[in-house]
């Protein structure tokens, strides 16, 4: 596997990385998210301004290829040693190995950031995200059933957690 590395997301990788959503939104239950969103909606999801709730760009060969990014789980400060991971890469990129890269350099940087719990919210159709989680530590904590409607579709959804260790 290539050499791939982690940036924080800057403004000019806003653009590239919402095509990639943007691809999910239109071929996949990987989100729930039914229209297309705007670079300015994106920004917003990416760029939160926080140093901890924040997302990397993931490039390869100087290629951007994905993002990782972890978000505060609730809006509450009782929270704020728990985030929730997203990790989205361009069609080509994935099933290479690199979810399970993208996994362990966001749990390192929890940890350096003092998180305790991360979790992965996954349509339950979504196996490959499940069998990447469940690989990489983390056990399913709940089962939400038929709570999204995709594609004239009802789907169940997963949660996933990891405990990282103690918080300071």
């Amino acid at each position: 596997m290539d050499e791939i590395s982690f940036v924080p997301v800057s403004e000019s990788h806003i653009e590239e990385l919402t095509l990639i959503y943007n691809y999910y939104i239109a071929h996949s239950t990987a989100t729930f998210h039914i229209r297309k969103m705007s670079t300015d909606e994106m920004r917003k999801v990416l760029l939160s301004g926080d140093s901890r709730f924040c997302a990397f760009t993931i490039f390869q060969k100087g290629k951007i290829i994905g993002y990782v990014m972890l978000s505060r789980y609730k809006p509450r400060e009782a929270y704020d040693s728990s985030a929730e991971i997203s990790v989205y890469f361009e069609p080509e990129a994935t099933h290479r190995g690199l979810g399970k890269t993208a996994l362990d350099f966001i749990e390192k940087f929890a940890l350096e950031n003092n998180f305790h719990s991360l979790l992965a919210t996954i349509t339950g159709e979504n196996d490959y995200s499940v069998r990447l989680f469940e690989k990489s530590g983390y056990q399913r904590c709940a089962h939400l059933r038929e709570v999204g409607i995709k594609f004239d579709r009802i789907m169940d959804v997963f949660v996933y957690q990891k405990i990282l260790g103690k918080t300071e």
